[in-house]
């Protein structure tokens, strides 16, 4: 059983002999981004499939909003490469939820907490979160939960 890190280095091996440029490079940024999150703090450590997750699903919002960035400046060339090492990352990443997965159960958490109004959003966010821990976007799951307790 490989860890999802022993995972990234065996793809970057295999994209170096390949020589896929692109590949290779977002991985090494990505193995770096891990390496720094394991030597950060007093010990280093080993981290968890889970953790490397994390960093990879950060990773990847690094890259959707630097490429959002670059479309407003007008660098499309930017964009689309931002873009394209988002779409390398993203291979790693469990499925995002769909717009109904996720409506579905923030209404869920809505009537199990009975909250009402938009002053309830942290409790209902409290509910929503673990269910959807790497599956949706922050953003994302804040404004369902903020149209959910408006509606």
């Amino acid at each position: 059983m490989t860890t999802l890190k022993e995972q990234l280095q065996e793809d970057l091996t295999a994209a170096i002999k390949t020589r896929d440029e692109l590949r290779s490079s977002t991985i090494r940024l990505t193995l770096a981004a891990v390496t720094a999150q394991e030597v950060a703090g007093t010990t280093k450590r080993e981290l968890s499939d889970a953790e490397v997750l994390n960093v990879i699903a950060k990773e990847a919002k690094k890259r959707r909003e630097a490429a959002e960035a670059f479309e407003g400046a007008g660098r499309a060339e930017s964009a689309a490469q931002e873009r394209a090492e988002g779409e390398v990352l993203a291979g790693y990443l469990p499925k995002q939820l769909s717009d109904e997965e996720l409506t579905g159960i923030v209404a869920a958490a809505v009537a199990e907490s009975g909250a009402t109004g938009p002053q309830a959003m942290g409790a209902v966010m409290k509910l929503v979160k673990p269910k959807v821990e790497g599956l949706a976007d922050g953003g994302r799951v804040a404004a369902a939960v903020k149209a959910a307790l408006a509606g």
